[in-house]
């Protein structure tokens, strides 16, 4: 994907809020779409704190998942953006932490980045298609990240 799909995907992606219940929806959704896919990752949805709000280790992922997911939460983090989008920019790379250069992607296995971030788009529109629909809801913005990681 260029930049230019990725920060449309940035805007119609962006929610009207991201509670405790909406994360715990979101990662269930993220799981069971996964489970179905057969996609080995760990799931993990976090705010910018720390504060782990769901998580999910699906049966194929490995160690790694971990630590990766911690990078990939670090970079969205930093540039309040999603990884991807700060990768395609050429600003950094979660692999940067592995004595990676910028800009540089690790070679993966079994699912793609561009699957899980597939997944996560489709879940994230599902959600905010469900939000619009709720008048009641204030408007704000949300700093949160969902992170699948195979960690390979």
């Amino acid at each position: 994907m260029d930049i230019t799909e990725l920060e449309i995907e940035a805007t119609e992606t962006e929610l009207i809020r991201f509670d405790h219940r909406d994360a715990w929806d979101l990662g269930v959704a993220l799981r069971n779409a996964a489970a179905d896919a057969a996609l080995g990752v760990a799931i993990d949805i976090r705010r910018a704190g720390g504060a782990i709000l769901f998580r999910a280790s699906l049966p194929g992922a490995t160690i790694d998942s971990e630590d990766w997911i911690l990078r990939k939460s670090a970079v969205a983090f930093r540039f309040e953006e999603s990884s991807a989008l700060v990768h395609a920019r050429g600003w950094c790379s979660a692999d940067q932490g592995r004595g990676r250069g910028p800009g540089r992607r690790g070679d993966r296995v079994g699912s793609t980045s561009e699957q899980e971030h597939a997944l996560v788009v489709e879940k994230l529109r599902k959600l905010k298609t469900a939000q619009s629909s709720d008048s009641t809801l204030p408007s704000s913005r949300s700093v949160n990240q969902a992170a699948l990681g195979t960690g390979e």
